[in-house]
């Protein structure tokens, strides 16, 4: 179980991005985040695997609460949490298999590492992964010769192979067509569910966030105001979350994200 506690993150002397926040997540849900530009969405989820610090509140993960570790103990502690980015974060002149087994830095030496000498075991879990998400055939090919679907499906699995107790998703269908981001958000969805795991999505888009997700979350200006099922998420409930901002107009933002 994930559970947040009074997150406060302030940066200089402005006014908190987040306010005093309380969360918990738990079993194999997506759970989507949704909410206008600046509302705190992409901070939150820095904030848990501590890419950002939180200011003050507690993160506790499975019992351990990642605001009080160490920077060596982060490290170790940073393996249960898998992140997928928007921009990807390969590196594009490594093949496929090499930006997957990054997700297994944490866990083999600094030598195996520099001399690309990953364990056999590592290599099976890639390959199977690959499998399942259709990209076996690429594991020689360069990172920067996929598509954008393609990357992103790598990005998954880079986060996958650190076994991680939860799976973060900072805007993973942002830079991706239509069609691509409904596989990629089904990909998330079914590998919650297949490997028993939390998933927490910022999204822009709205309707995936119905479609796809167990349960939504709306913030604005630092503040989670709407907390349920997605056929709770009404209109006034968005014009809520959205400060009134016109349909069109968020349908034009997500797009332009």
């Amino acid at each position: 179980m994930l559970t947040i506690s009074g997150l406060v993150k302030k940066y200089g002397a402005g006014d908190p991005v987040l306010k005093n926040l309380d969360l918990e997540v738990e079993g194999e849900q997506i759970l989507s985040v949704i909410g206008s530009s600046g509302a705190g969405k992409s901070t939150l989820l820095r904030c848990i695997n501590r890419l950002v610090e939180p200011t003050s509140g507690t993160i506790t993960l499975n019992g351990t609460d990642y605001t009080r570790l160490g920077k060596r103990d982060l490290r170790v502690a940073r393996r249960r949490i898998g992140m997928v980015f928007q921009s990807f974060n390969l590196v594009d002149r490594l093949t496929v298999m090499e930006n997957i087994q990054c997700g297994r830095l944490g866990y083999i030496s600094t030598w195996a590492a520099l001399t690309r000498r990953y364990p056999k075991e590592d290599i099976r879990r890639a390959f199977d992964l690959m499998e399942r998400v259709g990209i076996a055939h690429y594991a020689d090919k360069r990172a920067d010769e996929l598509s954008g679907g393609e990357r992103q499906r790598v990005g998954v699995i880079r986060a996958l192979m650190q076994d991680p107790e939860i799976l973060l998703a900072d805007e993973p269908t942002a830079s991706l067509d239509p069609k691509t981001s409904e596989q990629i958000m089904m990909l998330l969805r079914d590998l919650a569910s297949e490997l028993k795991l939390p998933v927490i999505i910022n999204i822009h888009n709205v309707n995936e966030a119905k479609e796809f997700s167990d349960r939504i979350v709306g913030m604005r200006y630092g503040r989670i105001i709407f907390d349920d099922l997605p056929t709770a998420l009404t209109e006034d409930a968005m014009h809520e979350i959205y400060a009134g901002i016109p349909l069109a107009d968020r349908q034009a933002e997500g797009a332009a994200a």
